[in-house]
């Protein structure tokens, strides 16, 4: 009886095509992680547009009130102001990251001597958890004799700076920490980038008397394109979601003086976990989604392969 059913079975299973097999043993695996990832993240983002719909403060079941979220929010003067440093950090920190990035992992590819050793160095803040880094950039901000760039620049002869203590220094102050804490990311990507080049496109260049400049202008740059693109989108996600820096480094006055510091991340943070207002909370996450997902669509389409 037994191996009449697999006979059976067998049968039955031979019955289809060999593509319509191979699909159902692909689905098949794939069907566990699909699952998990629309768990994980489908349903919480379709839940955050319905409570961005409702007024909720955990106590009591949510209310739905249409946009009324939507229109407290872009009549909000503070939204404008954190809409504003965020979009400072985006627009001013990720072409100097990534322009650094470049020129750094450009001459370190030609260093031989102790390249491991230094190219590490470089990833190290990387690998450092956010908060213990920002706690280290706040002290080297403080007052002399405390901080410890304040003193050098006592030593010679410059004035005290207020850095995140400063209305104008204080975003400033922030972007510094964030652009050197992603600086050895990039710089690892860009080095890859860099080796996947065949020398041959060097060797023919410099066979036609390209000079140095030359060639990167017309044969490294164009063919970085690929890790270029990676690393902007990459970069301004970064960016645009910047939080840790910004909450650990002025934890006293979260989001620096005057709020001048306050990306969007930390509003929705403080409205969540100190007002309790869920629904205005998921307004403000559904306003960054859109952000996030407008300014990666158009950077990928500016920066798409022209056929």
């Amino acid at each position: 009886m037994t191996v009449t059913t697999a006979r059976s079975d067998d049968t039955f299973w031979n019955r289809f095509p060999m593509r319509v097999r191979r699909l159902i043993w692909i689905w098949s695996f794939l069907a566990l992680p699909i699952l998990f990832y629309s768990v994980i993240r489908f349903y919480p983002t379709i839940e955050a547009f319905w409570l961005s719909l409702t007024n909720w403060n955990l106590m009591k079941p949510p209310k739905f009130i249409g946009f009324d979220n939507y229109t407290k929010l872009f009549a909000d003067p503070q939204f404008w102001k954190v809409f504003k440093n965020t979009f400072s950090y985006l627009l001013i920190g990720t072409p100097i990251s990534l322009i650094l990035a470049f020129t750094i992992a450009f001459y370190l590819d030609r260093v031989r001597f102790m390249h491991g050793l230094i190219r590490g160095l470089y990833f190290l803040p990387y690998l450092t958890t956010a908060a213990a880094m920002a706690w280290v950039w706040r002290w080297f901000y403080q007052p002399a004799p405390i901080g410890v760039i304040n003193n050098a620049l006592a030593l010679v002869g410059i004035p005290q700076q207020g850095f995140i203590r400063s209305v104008e220094q204080a975003l400033p102050s922030i972007m510094v920490t964030s652009i050197w804490a992603g600086l050895g990311f990039q710089i690892i990507i860009f080095m890859a980038g860099l080796r996947a080049i065949p020398n041959t496109f060097y060797e023919a260049a410099r066979i036609d008397g390209l000079g140095e400049w030359a060639i990167l202008r017309k044969i490294t740059i164009p063919l970085l394109k690929p890790t270029t693109v990676f690393l902007v989108v990459f970069s301004s996600i970064g960016f645009l979601r910047i939080f840790d820096q910004v909450y650990n480094m002025t934890t006293n006055d979260p989001g620096g003086p005057l709020g001048s510091t306050k990306p969007l991340v930390l509003m929705i943070y403080q409205t969540a976990f100190s007002s309790y207002a869920m629904g205005y909370a998921a307004a403000q996450t559904v306003v960054l989604f859109t952000i996030l997902l407008f300014v990666s669509l158009l950077q990928l389409w500016i920066l798409r392969e022209k056929k």
